[in-house]
């Protein structure tokens, strides 16, 4: 179902994730999506709920 709608999805699986599950955080919520990557590849961002 995912490979319908998104296609290759190898780098972007904890933002589609965070996408689909967003519904429950209100206004001026802060997370962390954080996503490990083939070899050492990592990367981080911190988000807010407008």
């Amino acid at each position: 179902v995912i490979l319908d709608e998104f296609a290759n999805t190898a780098s972007a699986g904890s933002v589609i994730a965070f996408h689909r599950h967003k519904d429950d955080l209100a206004g001026g919520d802060v997370g962390v999506i954080c996503s490990f990557g083939a070899g050492y590849s990592i990367g981080s961002v911190v988000v807010r709920k407008t």
